[in-house]
């Protein structure tokens, strides 16, 4: 489908969508035209009688009810705020170099410039509409991010904002971010149609006015009303959908090949940085941020640490070589006055949006940096699980076992975990286990959950039945940590949004509906005991034989003896948890010269 074919079928679509919203004037107004009728019959002589009179009332009365239905439905979706995604909103004060490329690009496809822009912590970039009467113009705020300055340069007043994903600012270079963003900019073109325009906002308005009859709390009027409004909003919706998903492909294929002719041969590289990118965010987040996050720290730089998880990737995998060579260029993220600000607000918006939190940061919500973060949080991760284990066992009856060169001391040791879990130790556990997920909190009075009220979990029920003790430990375990994240869960606040954050998006945080995305689903009660017990060896490492915390850009936290990263620890406690088989941790152990019998400090 070339540019001009794209673009007549994206309006020939858009015309079908405003024929829709023609046909339902029309059933709202058929009453009214035949209440007319009746009225000028009688006055001029026809239509006289009795029965023409009731029928005159009682049209007259029906043409009034649905005129003032179809006005508050029509009300409900002009005024209806539609959903538009968190972002970090960005002036040209803080950008302008941003803001002249992206001029430049609009000027060399001939389409209008987009009215402003924002960051979102997320791989991909776009445009959204955010001139709506709910939204106000389509300015984004001045804060400490953007700085004081003018406000933004705009080419038409209905132009979208573009929204470009932030790891594409600090991986790609300047000639990349271009070429990618070239066919984004382009369908700025198509959106500026009368009719295209037209179409989106009733399309939206319908949206959001489903969204609104469905919260009764922010719907203007009775339950009933309600129902009716988002009736009336969904029957007209499902008559647009087939019609506005064509319009939307149309104008994809019209901006795709407008953009055809801007750096061509650079949009093939850069295609190739956006899954690269992709790859290394996604595992960032999932492996090193999520940690931090789960114990009320969040990275403050995630979108320069995306840049050394790539490199780390460009030297271990041969697929990637070539891609260091790059970073000689000039960074996108140049294009910035203040880079460190920006990352540091989109850092934030990326905890709120994967896991949740507060909005500012706080004594149980603070930025770690990643000079820090191996002290900060691979050191207090470790040790706060070993704690939480060593309480478990504790409730579970398991005696301690001191070292037998000082029979007075009676601290948690590594050793008490190895003979629990072999047998060696006291304490029980049901028969016939099965792994599974985490309970729900229990109560302070509710029984602790025993190993065989689970069931499996997804991608667990072809694992092999593992021993008794491991399986009790691990449901305590679950409820345990269930019980914690219940009582540290912080409400949503309500009130004004972040600073930097898109002031459209406060209802998302005033819902309480964080995270939008979660990175992962509940760790099943095999990873939270595999966790814990290489969490309790980490600690063993550190406090018998100098090892260190360490942060490795692709796998998280990892341990350093010796300045060496250790990687083969993982198989060893993995046939300890599931097969009760201590022995290849126990060689390991000494190999290295760790001592299990010591005590290790905690928390």
């Amino acid at each position: 489908m070339g540019m001009e074919a794209g673009a007549q079928a994206a309006r020939a679509r858009a015309l079908a969508v405003l024929r829709i919203r023609g046909r339902a004037l029309a059933v709202a107004l058929l009453p009214a035209a035949a209440a007319v009728i009746l009225l000028a019959g009688d006055s001029t002589g026809h239509l006289v009688g009795p029965g023409w009179d009731a029928a005159r009332w009682t049209v007259s009365v029906f043409a009034i009810l649905v005129l003032l239905a179809a006005g508050v439905v029509a009300l409900v979706v002009a005024r209806a705020r539609p959903a538009v995604s968190p972002t970090v909103a960005i002036s040209e004060s803080a950008a302008p170099d941003l803001y002249r490329l992206v001029r430049d690009l609009a000027d060399r496809l001939d389409v209008p410039a987009p009215s402003a822009i924002a960051l979102t912590p997320d791989c991909d970039s776009w445009l959204e509409d955010r001139a709506h009467p709910a939204h106000g113009p389509p300015v984004p705020r001045q804060d400490e991010i953007a700085g004081p300055g003018r406000h933004l340069h705009r080419r038409t007043p209905t132009a979208p904002v573009l929204v470009i994903g932030s790891p594409f600012l600090w991986w790609m270079r300047v000639g990349e971010l271009r070429a990618v963003l070239a066919p984004v900019v382009a369908g700025t073109g198509p959106s500026a149609h009368p009719d295209i325009a037209a179409a989106r906002r009733f399309v939206r308005g319908l949206d959001a006015a489903v969204a609104v009859s469905a919260d009764r709390g922010r719907c203007p009027g009775v339950r009933l009303a309600c129902k009716g409004i988002g009736r009336v909003a969904r029957l007209l919706l499902r008559g647009c959908q087939v019609h506005a998903v064509e319009m939307e492909r149309g104008v994809a294929a019209a901006a795709a090949e407008r953009a055809q002719a801007v750096d061509y041969g650079l949009r093939i590289v850069a295609q190739e940085q956006v899954g690269l990118a992709y790859a290394g965010w996604d595992r960032l987040l999932t492996r090193v941020a999520l940690p931090a996050w789960r114990m009320g720290r969040w990275p403050s730089r995630l979108d320069a640490g995306v840049v050394a998880a790539l490199t780390e990737l460009s030297r271990r995998d041969r697929l990637a070589e070539g891609f260091a060579s790059r970073l000689g260029e000039r960074p996108a993220c140049d294009l910035l006055e203040e880079p460190g600000l920006v990352d540091e607000a989109t850092s934030l918006l990326a905890a709120r949006l994967f896991h949740g939190g507060p909005p500012e940061p706080g004594p149980d919500w603070s930025p770690v940096g990643w000079q820090e973060y191996p002290e900060e949080v691979v050191d207090r991760k470790w040790r706060s699980d070993a704690a939480r284990l060593h309480r478990v066992l504790d409730a579970l009856g398991v005696r301690r076992i001191p070292d037998p060169a000082a029979p007075a001391a009676d601290g948690p040791t590594l050793a008490r975990v190895l003979n629990h879990l072999t047998g060696g130790g006291d304490g029980t556990a049901p028969t016939a286990p099965t792994w599974g997920t985490p309970p729900p909190p229990h109560g302070a009075d509710a029984p602790p959950p025993s190993a065989d009220t689970f069931t499996p979990a997804d991608g667990e029920e072809d694992l092999p039945a593992p021993n008794p003790r491991s399986a009790a430990l691990a449901a305590r375990l679950g409820a345990e940590l269930a019980r914690e994240e219940s009582e540290a869960a912080i409400p949503a606040p309500a009130g004004p949004p972040a600073p930097g954050q898109a002031p459209d998006t406060a209802a998302l945080w005033d819902g309480g509906i964080l995270p939008l995305f979660p990175l992962q689903p509940p760790r099943t009660d095999r990873e939270l005991l595999t966790d814990h017990v290489t969490a309790m060896v980490c600690c063993a490492a550190m406090d018998t034989v100098g090892a260190t915390p360490g942060l490795d850009w692709l796998d998280g936290p990892t341990l350093l003896v010796d300045g060496e990263r250790v990687s083969d620890l993982t198989p060893h406690v993995l046939s300890l948890v599931e097969d009760g088989d201590a022995a290849p941790l126990r060689g390991w152990l000494v190999e290295l010269g760790i001592r299990p019998e010591k005590p290790v400090r905690l928390g």
